[in-house]
């Protein structure tokens, strides 16, 4: 499949805990992405901030998340249906920029190319970083999540497979087909713009079938 690294940066296991996620990077991150940012568009009145930039083997941004709604925290799939998954209402967007197979800034070799899979993995595995298996002690984790990765990973490198299917949705005002899959941990989906970026979402709590999706003018705006 054709994506951006499988690394996935997150700090050190808290002891007896879960994984504690990195801070949220400054904007100037985000302002050094030579792509447009994609987020929620205006009909989402709720809270925004900055989470993740990712970056390319060469330094490069390569892609990165926005948060909307509720800040995620890391739970048990078992915990539906209680107070506190009520109250947790969250949609993290992803945008990925839309590049070829190309040379590294220095020469000495080659950058994967990205896709809709790319998108669709990275959401994919941003929702599993918020999700701990119920009944779960927390030494197994990394080996459940390291499956569960390579889950995401199988199923974003075939997005025609009966686990996906077809949602239209605005991008920008138009409609737009993403391929969408639900699970115990919330819903991951993927498609493409016609600004030359991917863009992918992961959330729960909050259903993906209202959501529209446009450019960030300000991203200044998703500072807390």
């Amino acid at each position: 499949m054709e994506t951006t690294s499988r690394a996935v940066a997150q700090a050190p296991a808290a002891e007896d805990g879960p994984p504690v996620h990195s801070a949220r990077p400054a904007v100037d991150g985000y302002l050094r992405a030579p792509f447009p940012w994609y987020g929620l568009d205006e009909a989402f009145t709720g809270p925004r901030r900055l989470m993740q930039v990712g970056l390319a083997a060469d330094g490069a941004v390569e892609h990165g998340s926005l948060g909307h709604g509720d800040e995620p925290s890391v739970r048990s799939e078992y915990a539906a249906g209680t107070d506190q998954d009520a109250k947790e209402k969250f949609a993290v967007v992803v945008t990925v920029a839309a590049n070829p197979v190309r040379r590294s800034a220095d020469g000495t070799g080659l950058l994967e190319a990205t896709s809709v899979s790319s998108a669709a993995w990275l959401a994919g595995v941003g929702l599993l970083s918020f999700t701990w298996p119920g009944q779960m002690d927390h030494t197994l984790r990394d080996d459940w999540l390291e499956q569960q990765t390579e889950t995401a990973w199988v199923l974003a490198d075939d997005l025609e497979s009966p686990d996906w299917s077809t949602l239209s949705l605005p991008v920008d005002g138009v409609p737009t087909p993403f391929h969408y899959r639900e699970s115990e941990f919330g819903w991951v989906l993927a498609g493409s713009t016609r600004a030359g970026v991917h863009v992918g979402a992961y959330g729960r709590g909050m259903s993906a079938y209202g959501l529209g999706f446009a450019v960030v003018k300000d991203i200044a705006a998703y500072q807390d």
